[in-house]
């Protein structure tokens, strides 16, 4: 199932949608750099492809910890991505306010995982109109979205995206249980894997969130071999020096070879 997103190029490719950008919008010339990137390695395997990049983080550990570089500031410099790239867009929103200061800027509106139970918030997403990706909560089943979602359409929008971005095991780190895959799945909305977010290894005493970047393609191998519609994965040419998630970012010069691999699994996927 590809999600009716307004300017999805390759929606009839057969092949998964792909959202993708860094974690935060820290600079005009570093988002470009990412989207342009992206854009082009998907235009050449045929990847519908959505640029996605927080214009403001919300959820942050450390008190002193970036959190954007001014709302206005960033959402401009997303609009401007989806103007002059020609590609669509998805965001964060934190607050029922911030849907409707966003929803002029994006073309979808991501609810973070934390914040799935949230009614009014997820009232307002759907008010909007817009195509709503809800990440489902690290301590939600995935039986749980379907609930969710409801809250969406109860504004009379059913455009819902469902996420999968791991479950808390133990305190510090998370699991995939791909079961719930085919169970968001049968919701009847696109179902997407969060992949970098899946490899968090939150609550670090440093207060800074680890992670496992060598697992990256690994868990979206596994992700296509049980049928997701789509993958969502976080990348930056300096993770190292990432203002923000870092520690589990792909490498923005590894992602041709992980995405030319997945499409082949998701031909073979096709084929069964």
């Amino acid at each position: 199932m590809i999600p009716d997103i307004p300017g999805l190029k390759h929606a009839d490719s057969g092949n998964f949608f792909l959202l993708a950008g860094p974690c935060a919008v820290e600079s005009e010339e570093m988002t470009f750099r990412i989207a342009e990137t992206v854009a082009e390695v998907c235009d050449k395997l045929k990847i519908p492809y959505v640029f996605k990049a927080s214009y403001r983080k919300a959820n942050r550990s450390k008190l002193d910890s970036f959190t954007g570089i001014g709302d206005e500031k960033a959402l401009k410099i997303l609009a401007s991505v989806r103007e002059r790239l020609d590609i669509p867009v998805i965001t964060d929103i934190h607050t029922a306010e911030e849907a409707a200061l966003t929803a002029d800027y994006v073309d979808v509106l991501q609810i973070p995982a934390f914040l799935a139970r949230q009614t009014e918030l997820l009232v307002t997403a759907g008010k909007t109109g817009k195509v709503i990706n809800i990440k489902k909560g690290q301590f939600m089943a995935p039986g749980a979205m379907r609930l969710a979602a409801e809250k969406v359409r109860s504004a009379g929008n059913d455009r819902i995206i469902l996420t999968e971005r791991g479950t808390m095991f133990g305190y510090r780190d998370l699991i995939v249980d791909y079961r719930g895959i085919p169970e968001m799945r049968a919701t009847g909305y696109p179902v997407v894997l969060d992949v970098t977010h899946s490899l968090q290894q939150p609550n670090q005493e440093t207060g800074v969130t680890g992670g496992r970047p060598d697992m990256i393609e690994t868990i979206a191998r596994a992700g296509i071999a049980v049928g997701v519609d789509g993958i969502f994965l976080e990348t930056h040419s300096d993770p190292g020096n990432a203002k923000s998630d870092g520690a589990n970012m792909l490498y923005l010069n590894l992602i041709e070879n992980m995405l030319t691999n997945l499409t082949k699994l998701k031909s073979a996927y096709n084929n069964l």
